[in-house]
């Protein structure tokens, strides 16, 4: 994803862009809900693929997208959900953002 491509929407547009996002897959929901649960900490792939029992590419492109499996406007990252956040030479880390906090919190309040 670049930069000139990111368009910033509103959180009124954002908000129900995120929640069907999070509708259509079972496995961004569940990457936003493990995020949720260990923030303030982060996370990296292989260990966020254990925990929500999935493979490490299915939580790549729940996260950044990958062709039409997930689409990229679709995207944890995108949809400003989660963040990544670096972790050193190579090691790219994910948390939760404040945004992604407050709609899994409403999400838990619905149930």
């Amino acid at each position: 994803m670049s930069e000139e491509n990111s368009i910033e929407l509103s959180p009124e547009i954002k908000l129900p862009l995120a929640l069907r996002a999070l509708r259509r897959s079972n496995i961004r929901k569940k990457i936003a809900e493990y995020l949720f649960d260990i923030s303030p900490s982060c996370s990296y792939t292989s260990e966020i693929a254990y925990h929500v029992k999935t493979t490490p590419s299915n939580v790549i492109g729940a996260i950044r997208g990958m062709e039409s499996r997930y689409r990229e406007d679709e995207s944890l990252l995108n949809l400003d959900i989660i963040e990544l956040k670096n972790g050193g030479k190579d090691i790219k880390l994910y948390g939760i953002t404040p945004f992604g906090r407050e709609l899994i919190e409403s999400m838990k309040h619905k149930r």
